[in-house]
């Protein structure tokens, strides 16, 4: 799992039936100090995420079996909104 930053959406009328009624939001994972960081990402939105929201992200097989999305093609699932991050100073990754 990883901390990222909603940055957008992606709306896909033809898709992978197992995608349908799926929110996509396109993500940034971020650092330890919420700092954005590597590659933007794909992820299905289980939670109501919004632009611009801190969530947490799954990837693999835990993000499938995340919502109801167990026998699909998802690689990437927000599972949580976060509210606050406490870190320790001079902590890396």
């Amino acid at each position: 799992m990883y901390l990222a930053k909603v940055i957008g959406r992606v709306v896909a009328t033809t898709k992978d039936v197992s995608l349908s009624g799926a929110k996509l939001l396109i993500v940034r994972r971020l650092d330890a100090q919420l700092s954005p960081e590597g590659w933007n990402e794909i992820a299905v939105d289980t939670v109501g995420a919004g632009d611009g929201e801190t969530v947490i992200v799954t990837t693999g097989s835990a993000g499938r079996f995340a919502g109801t999305f167990d026998h699909s093609v998802v690689d990437a699932s927000i599972v949580g909104i976060v509210d606050t991050v406490e870190c320790q100073r001079g902590v890396e990754g």
